[in-house]
């Protein structure tokens, strides 16, 4: 399968999409979120991966946003409005994937990039960058993205960033709890990498049922979370993995994993 707007490689149990329009700041288009839901969906079939690693493509940018003269096109009122369907399809399939996926936030990151960026597990920035929703200033709201900035940080904070539509810095995106770590820019493929090799090294079958289990329990009530768990715990301890990851402990030897 090959793409026009994304790069995508897996190597080593790692799959690396890139955002790669780096002359337009890595803006999305309609073909763009449609070829990273496919990527997604091609990134969930591979069985011997573990981990997602999304960039952009240069180091202006992650990601600017919607294009917003490439979403304009459409064949009426009606079929511009159901496009913009593809973005919650996407943010749902990157949300409910069977790997962990790490944002490697490489260059600014605003508007519909910072959604992506929530909608990954993990996030790296680099020092120097900046994150924000300006759409405000455009006379526009960052409605789709909303629901996952709510998710992630305070209601104030939220509402600050929306309605004012102030640039951060990585450092308060930080605070915020909107990113993981922030990395000088020498070190940040390597920070990047050493988190996408961790995950690597780990039992694909284990990673999954893990990432899934965070997914479900959120909005259960705590009782109902903890039977939901019980179950989760018999299950993996009835892997393959499990089994093998014993072994080598006590074998004093690095695990084996089948992914089973």
């Amino acid at each position: 399968m090959s793409f026009e707007t994304i790069l995508y490689e897996s190597k080593d149990r790692i799959i690396r999409i890139t955002l790669n329009r780096p002359d337009k700041r890595n803006a999305l288009t309609n073909l763009m979120l449609e070829e990273l839901h496919q990527a997604f969906e091609r990134a969930d079939q591979d069985s011997e991966a573990c981990v997602i690693v999304l960039r952009g493509a240069g180091d202006q940018a992650f990601c600017a946003g919607a294009d917003l003269g490439g979403m304009a096109g459409g064949d009426g009122f009606l079929a511009v409005h159901e496009s913009r369907g593809l973005f919650p399809k996407l943010f749902s399939k990157m949300l409910n994937h069977s790997k962990p996926t790490i944002a490697a936030i490489n260059g600014h990151c605003v508007a519909g990039g910072l959604g992506l960026m929530l909608a990954c597990d993990l996030a790296i920035a680099k020092e120097g960058i900046k994150l924000g929703t300006p759409e405000i200033q455009r006379g526009l709201f960052p409605f789709m993205i909303s629901a996952l900035i709510l998710r992630t940080v305070g209601r104030r904070q939220a509402y600050e960033m929306m309605l004012l539509g102030d640039n951060l810095t990585p450092e308060r995106a930080k605070e915020m709890g909107l990113v993981n770590q922030v990395v000088p820019a020498a070190g940040f493929d390597a920070a990047v990498n050493d988190w996408a090799k961790k995950l690597a090294g780990y039992s694909p079958a284990v990673l999954r049922l893990g990432r899934r289990a965070l997914l479900q329990q959120e909005g259960m009530p705590l009782e109902g979370a903890f039977a939901h768990l019980q179950g989760l715990i018999s299950i993996n301890a009835m892997l393959e993995d499990a089994a093998e990851g014993v072994s080598a402990f006590f074998e004093k030897r690095p695990p084996v994993w089948k992914g089973k």
